[in-house]
């Protein structure tokens, strides 16, 4: 971990999320940013792939450990998923457990009411977090927020203090947290809009039937989204999105094939 956090000092480069699971001896590491008007959870880096898959479950059903943490602002620390009552997370409980994630441990980064993003922990089958790795997770949350405040104001002030840092409003940051160059949810809030349109609706109640529908889909936010922004998929004036079933309430396909 030492190792870890000298590299985010020092700008190194590499697999962040792959060095801090190794560094931790975690089943998997995801890092994401509250970005945009909305905070949007935007996920920065993850290893392996079932935790960017979780990232995405998380966002879909808008439960969990990690925006618990965002939430709070205090670590939310679930080793053990069979142990957490089901009325919890209803929807996420049993989809990450046949995805195979046996515990889940998230640390919000961030100041006093200052909310940058979350540090998520995928735990080992042993479904413990031992005293150590959770003090190094708590120093790696700090050490990210820290680089990430300050990376802010360099943005803004430019790399010498006087100029404008990258022009683009971005963090300037080192390579071991570059930014990325395509924001993974904007398609998420170009069909929000969109659907807040067509419904004549406010963006808030088009994001929740956004939501819904990929719920009772079983598919990933993201993809419903970029199915609306391809026009592949429009959403009809809705009294309930409770019921994705009915040809006059619910999502449709503009040839008129059911979604």
């Amino acid at each position: 971990m030492a190792d870890v956090l000298r590299s985010l000092r020092l700008g190194g480069r590499g697999d962040p999320a792959r060095a801090c699971a190794l560094a931790l001896g975690a089943e998997g590491v995801a890092l994401s940013l509250l970005v945009g008007d909305s905070r949007t959870a935007e996920p920065l880096w993850c290893y392996p792939e079932v935790s960017a898959r979780f990232e995405e479950l998380q966002f879909t059903l808008g439960e969990g450990p990690g925006p618990d943490a965002v939430r709070t602002g205090t670590p939310v620390m679930e080793p053990d998923l069979d142990r957490v009552r089901p009325d919890r997370w209803p929807a996420l409980l049993p989809t990450a457990r046949e995805m195979g994630i046996h515990g889940v441990c998230c640390f919000p980064l961030g100041v006093g009411a200052i909310r940058l993003g979350v540090l998520t922990v995928l735990c080992d089958e042993d479904r413990r977090m031992t005293v150590q790795q959770c003090a190094d997770a708590t120093a790696l949350a700090a050490a990210l927020t820290g680089a990430f405040l300050n990376g802010d104001r360099r943005g803004k002030r430019g790399g010498d203090g006087n100029g404008d840092g990258n022009g683009d409003g971005r963090p300037v940051l080192g390579a071991f947290l570059e930014w990325p160059p395509r924001l993974h949810r904007a398609a998420v809030h170009q069909a929000t809009g969109m659907i807040s349109v067509q419904l004549d609706v406010p963006m808030e109640e088009a994001f929740l039937r956004l939501r819904a529908h990929a719920y009772g889909s079983e598919r990933p936010l993201g993809e419903i989204a970029d199915d609306v922004v391809a026009r592949r998929l429009r959403f009809n004036d809705l009294d309930s999105f409770d019921d994705f079933g009915d040809d006059t309430n619910g999502p449709y396909s503009p040839d008129g094939g059911k979604e």
